[in-house]
């Protein structure tokens, strides 16, 4: 009989919050939360209504009343910009889609947000419904286009056939998807952002920040600038079990305020993700005025992306203590006016401009990979600023090429230049097919101070070829410990520069190798 009535009372609590969830205003959902339903505010859930006026009224009201959720039923909403306040919880349901608004008047004069907010405390955006930011692209003569870090194409492309190569462009109107600056305590979990015409989620000096179970797609062709999250001179920000498709960087670190107000961005954990990008899977840097430090990628999924990892540093600024593990990455080439070329990773210090300051990265560690790469891994600092404290440990490589793409620019498995402090532990490449007629090392140093390399496996490109399997050249301090030359080896290691000096060889096989070592002029090595 008591069993019975367990279940009477839990129907009649089940249809009394289903009636509550769907059908009140300021009433209390049974967790004791007012319950604000955006269609007693009269938004109707026809796509063909503007119902910007009547889902912000609930998010004022709900507001006013101290916070509690706002309920967005099953239906489809159109909107321009939401402001969001402090202490509501955006529940978007599963069913439900908000649609950003095509027509420019709903949106004023600055590119905004279709959730927006500033300065505010204890916010949510949840559920399992959508937005959906209806971008729309239009493709350009690659002519119009100027882009200093992929400009050589530009000149090779006007140069010969031309036919066929134009790039896509947003069109107006743009704006985020969710744009927060300078909020605490934030959570963003399980809801879908599809289409969005440039960033998805921008965070702008926010602290304790949670993303969590979103899913995030933007065209791998089109969706150009339509990066999945940025966290920028934020603090604390922990982004796990999300799946991102995108036609740009679905996540990217910053440290550079585009208001002028720029802070650190520290203590970010990236786990269990799956990230699929036209650009880069992951990218740190780019725009930096701050250090970047204190951050952790663990246990996450990249496919069929440009770039697997982009650490670039071209407005100064220090990017550190990095820790990135138990990845796969797969990399495929997509169109030519994308940066990289299908590598996994890539390490820049540069200058955006000659003002600009020189930045530095130090303090990574790279851990149990396989990455299977379209394009050679680059690991550059400056001439006049290197890397400091690389290290890869446990590492396959596997290199193929891409006959269709338009430009072939991969030459050596990974490349090191202005680099101190650099290691390469359990380090393995493999040569595949298709391949390249410009492939040559394995491993190519130069400009490399305390470079150790222990346990390196590897070859050159083809088959016993006079490339050597691993080049060193000024290199100065080595320690090559455990590494063994695979089938077919020609020349394992050739040392060469006027720099190379403290070069120590122990405990290698090189058995397989037809010449274990060459050297140029003075070169001395300790056996």
């Amino acid at each position: 009989m008591m069993r019975r009535y367990s279940r009477i009372v839990t129907a009649i609590w089940a249809v009394t919050s289903f009636v509550l969830m769907t059908s009140c205003r300021e009433e209390e959902d049974p967790a004791g939360i007012a319950v604000f339903n955006v269609r007693d505010y009269g938004a109707s859930g026809e796509k063909t209504q503007n119902c910007q006026v009547a889902i912000q009224r609930a998010i004022d009201v709900c507001s006013k009343a101290g916070g509690g959720m706002v309920y967005v039923p099953p239906g489809q909403y159109s909107t321009g910009q939401l402001n969001l306040k402090s202490h509501v919880r955006l529940y978007i349901e599963a069913g439900a889609t908000i649609f950003g608004s095509r027509d420019a008047n709903s949106w004023g004069r600055s590119r905004g947000a279709i959730v927006y907010g500033e300065k505010l405390e204890n916010v949510t955006i949840e559920g399992r419904g959508t937005l959906d930011g209806q971008a729309e692209h239009k493709w350009l003569p690659y002519t119009q286009k100027s882009d200093s870090m992929i400009q050589y194409r530009i000149d090779a492309l006007k140069s010969g056939n031309v036919e066929g190569m134009p790039f896509a462009k947003w069109t107006l109107p743009v704006y985020n998807m969710i744009l927060l600056k300078d909020c605490n305590d934030v959570r963003v979990t399980g809801i879908t952002l599809v289409n969005s015409p440039v960033w998805n989620v921008h965070f702008l000096r926010c602290e304790r920040v949670v993303v969590d179970g979103v899913y995030v797609y933007s065209s791998l062709t089109e969706g150009v600038n339509s990066d999945g999250i940025n966290p920028n001179c934020c603090r604390d920000v922990r982004i796990s079990n999300c799946t991102i498709v995108t036609g740009d960087d679905c996540i990217s670190l910053k440290s550079k305020g585009n208001d002028g107000i720029s802070r650190p961005c520290e203590n970010v954990t990236i786990t269990n993700c799956r990230l699929t990008s036209a650009s880069s899977a992951v990218k740190i840097g780019d725009e930096i005025a701050e250090p970047i430090r204190g951050v952790l990628i663990d246990n996450c999924v990249i496919s069929d992306s440009h770039r697997g990892f982009a650490f670039m540093i071209i407005d100064g600024g220090v990017v550190s203590d990095v820790v990135i593990s138990n990845l796969t990455i797969e990399c495929k080439r997509y169109d030519w006016f994308w940066w990289g070329q299908g590598d996994a990773f890539y390490f820049m210090v540069g200058k955006r401009n000659a003002n600009s300051p020189l930045g530095t990265f130090r303090d990574v560690v790279i851990k149990d990979v396989v990455a299977h790469c379209k394009g050679s891994s680059i690991i550059a600092g400056h001439q006049e600023r290197s890397l400091e404290g690389i290290s890869f440990e446990n590492v396959k490589m596997y290199m193929t090429e891409d006959p269709n793409a338009y430009f072939k620019e991969a030459v050596n498995g990974i490349e090191c230049r202005y680099v101190k402090d650099l290691k390469l532990q359990d380090f393995e490449v493999v040569w595949g097919t298709p391949a390249s007629e410009k492939w040559r090392s394995a491993l190519y140093c130069e400009d490399v101070r305390e470079l150790v390399l222990d346990g390196f496996v590897g070859r050159q490109a083809g088959d016993e070829s006079q490339v050597p399997a691993v080049v060193l050249k000024n290199v100065e301090g080595a320690n090559i410990r455990g590494c063994r030359a695979a089938e077919g080896t020609g020349e394992f290691l050739h040392l060469s520069g006027d720099k190379t000096k403290d070069i120590h060889l122990f405990e290698n096989d090189l058995s397989k190798a037809k010449r274990a070592c060459v050297k140029d002029g003075n070169v001395e090595v300790t056996l």
